[in-house]
């Protein structure tokens, strides 16, 4: 999970573990691609503003590494344009959560970004 923002990454975090998940947090994008090469997971959830590399680099970096280009990833973001919706889906986004979100919309998009496809 790559959230900037301290007490939502927690909340998230915490959704994650109870539900029965394994989760890790970071806060910025560098730090969340080198998690994410260091230990290839199923699921990355990105925020797409973050400081240093936003999200759509995180996203571009991840799609473009051998290592983790087939992991399936969310973005949860307070920027819901067409636009952002559009490059989120040309770089392989599985799911897309408006924020502010409840958190059977949250889980309802990893349930769905997990299960495998066909």
């Amino acid at each position: 999970m790559i959230e900037d923002e301290p007490s939502l990454r927690e909340h998230m975090l915490q959704v994650l573990t109870f539900e029965g998940f394994e989760a890790v947090g970071v806060a910025d994008g560098r730090s969340g691609i080198e998690a994410a090469r260091r230990t290839p997971p199923d699921l990355v959830i990105c925020d797409l503003m973050l400081p240093g590399i936003n999200g759509l680099g995180v996203c571009r970096a991840l799609r473009d590494d051998p290592l983790t280009c087939d992991t399936a990833t969310i973005v949860v973001s307070a920027h819901s344009s067409m636009s952002d919706r559009e490059q989120t889906k040309e770089l392989g986004v599985v799911g897309y959560v408006s924020k502010p979100f409840r958190v059977g919309e949250f889980m309802e998009a990893v349930q769905r970004s997990l299960k495998p496809l066909g």
